[in-house]
């Protein structure tokens, strides 16, 4: 089996180019939405603590099985800790063997970014060039990096209520083409802007801004409210926009709307992909993609990272499964 560490990923992504990375990872998520009835599908499976959770994410379909282990403690930060941490497998269903162990700390990162693109697409303006991001967090460049790739960034407002995060997210961009400009609050930041994300990681229930901050046109990419009890946006925001989601029956337990009912939520993802239903339909309307994280998402870019790291030669093989000349003696193993 095939071990790919964060030096691995990190060697990828230089070889190819940030860029081509992410429009790679987002062409492979637009692939795998588009075969939606060919998968298992499940909510992940989850473990509650007052200081975080823990989470399981399995998706297979007749090739691969994919699981991804991952966290979300939001006070970790204050202990020089990541937030979330991540470690994910791809396996062979027609043997069960396991083809890659990944770090998927950064790849979680660029997963969520290019699904936020790969909404984008059937969901924004074409011709949005201001994106506005609350939150400068860890994901906070990854997010905008991705849709930079996809859209004409003149300029990018941001806010976060740390300023060592938002001087940490400002140093990082600051060779970009686009403006940086850093706002005083999240209602600042969204003015005029035609992209909005939203990064937050307080567990708690939020208004971020209202329905009246937003400019006609806008696109949402509400990714930081992703567990029961987290959300961004009130009720009020959330009727009167249109609503995406990634898989209705963990979107209602987990995003933005939890607080309504599910007759609120215009599609899932998919079915902008495969052309069920249409995205925006006008340049007037406000669009909203309710982004918990889905676990087609992380079998989408584990499936596409094993492929690139063949072709790049990356990765270590370790000795993590038995190699038996006598399948049926495990035993013999432990013989010197």
């Amino acid at each position: 089996m095939k071990v790919l560490t964060i030096t691995d990923i990190r060697k990828l992504v230089q070889a190819m180019g940030l860029e081509v990375f992410l429009k790679h990872v987002v062409n492979g998520l637009e692939t795998d939405f588009g075969r939606w009835n060919e998968y298992t599908l499940s909510p992940r499976h989850r473990t509650l603590y007052p200081h975080g959770v823990i989470e399981l994410m399995p998706c297979s379909d007749q090739q691969f099985y994919a699981f991804k282990y991952v966290n979300g403690h939001p006070g970790n930060p204050l202990n020089g800790k990541l937030n979330v941490v991540a470690l994910g497998l791809l396996s062979d269903v027609t043997s069960g063997y396991p083809l890659i162990l990944t770090e998927m700390t950064l790849l979680t990162a660029f997963r969520t970014a290019a699904t936020g693109v790969l909404a984008a697409k059937y969901l924004a303006r074409p011709d949005a060039g201001t994106l506005a991001i609350i939150g400068t967090g860890a994901q906070a460049e990854f997010q905008v990096m991705a849709f930079a790739g996809y859209f004409k960034l003149d300029t990018v407002r941001y806010f976060d209520t740390d300023p060592g995060a938002m001087r940490k997210f400002s140093r990082n961009l600051s060779d970009q083409m686009f403006r940086l400009l850093p706002c005083q609050s999240a209602i600042e930041a969204v003015y005029h802007a035609d992209l909005v994300v939203t990064a937050t990681a307080a567990k708690k229930r939020q208004a971020l801004f209202e329905f009246e901050d937003i400019v006609d046109g806008a696109f949402i990419h509400a990714m930081g409210g992703d567990c029961p009890g987290k959300t961004e946006l009130s009720i009020h925001f959330l009727n009167q926009v249109k609503l995406v989601v990634e898989y209705l029956p963990q979107t209602l337990a987990e995003g933005e709307v939890q607080q309504c009912e599910a007759d609120r939520v215009y599609a899932e993802l998919w079915e902008l992909v495969c052309k069920i239903k249409p995205g925006r339909q006008n340049n007037q309307e406000i669009t909203l993609f309710d982004s918990v994280g889905f676990a087609l998402e992380d079998y989408s870019i584990l499936r596409t990272v094993y492929e690139l790291a063949k072709g790049y030669n990356l990765g270590t093989e370790l000795p993590l499964i038995p190699e038996l000349k006598d399948p049926k003696n495990l035993f013999g193993l432990l013989a010197s």
